[in-house]
């Protein structure tokens, strides 16, 4: 960021008096340009035993698969947002049920929330951000190729919870290794907080 959005004034990262980190300040006007995490929200779509993925047809990780998910829009739901981004992505319309996920991600700022969901009907479609979709099985699910952590994640908890007859609500952090041979590139950690006081 150079530029203030109020006065168009030069912008430095100073910490603000009371702050406790750098922030992007106007030099002209003073005000401060907060920079908070963004929220991703979607859906694991439900029909008769199987869920659908989208292969991404954008960047990052085109040609990879995932949940039909997007960032939120100002005025908008969760919920909403999730039902709009598996239409976008996927052309299904879908009955957005309860929350499944939730993990924070800090090493890119994001929030991921992932709610169980329920295709209205079996019709579904490519969207533009979509090379393909389609419905899966546990088995037939390209495990080496999804996208992103949390998908993989989302998924792996997702089936465990179909073996064991089971709905829980997840909650936990994705969080970069420092790359030192032999660490796997994430640590991702997920606690059910389905019955947390």
């Amino acid at each position: 960021m150079k530029f203030c959005s109020e006065c168009g004034g030069s912008i430095s990262q100073i910490v603000p008096e009371g702050d406790d980190r750098l922030r992007h300040v106007c030099q002209q006007c003073g005000f401060i340009h907060y920079q908070n995490p963004k929220v991703v929200a979607g859906c694991i779509p439900e029909w008769e035993g199987q869920i659908l993925l989208c292969r991404r047809a954008i960047e990052p990780r085109h040609g990879y698969w995932t949940l039909p998910a997007g960032y939120m829009e100002n005025g908008e739901t969760t919920t909403t947002c999730a039902a709009r981004e598996t239409l976008e992505e996927a052309c299904a319309q879908v009955e957005i049920g309860p929350l499944f996920s939730f993990f924070s991600i800090p090493h890119i700022s994001q929030i991921y929330l992932i709610y169980r969901g329920k295709l209205l009907k079996e019709e579904y479609a490519p969207g533009y951000e979509s090379l393909e979709v389609g419905l899966f099985d546990a088995k037939d699910i390209p495990w080496d190729e999804l996208a992103f952590p949390a998908i993989s994640k989302t998924l792996e908890l997702y089936w465990q919870d179909r073996a064991d007859h089971r709905t829980r609500v997840y909650s936990g952090d994705i969080l970069r290794r420092d790359g030192k041979p032999g660490d796997p590139r994430f640590r991702i950690s997920a606690q059910d907080i389905s019955n947390a006081d």
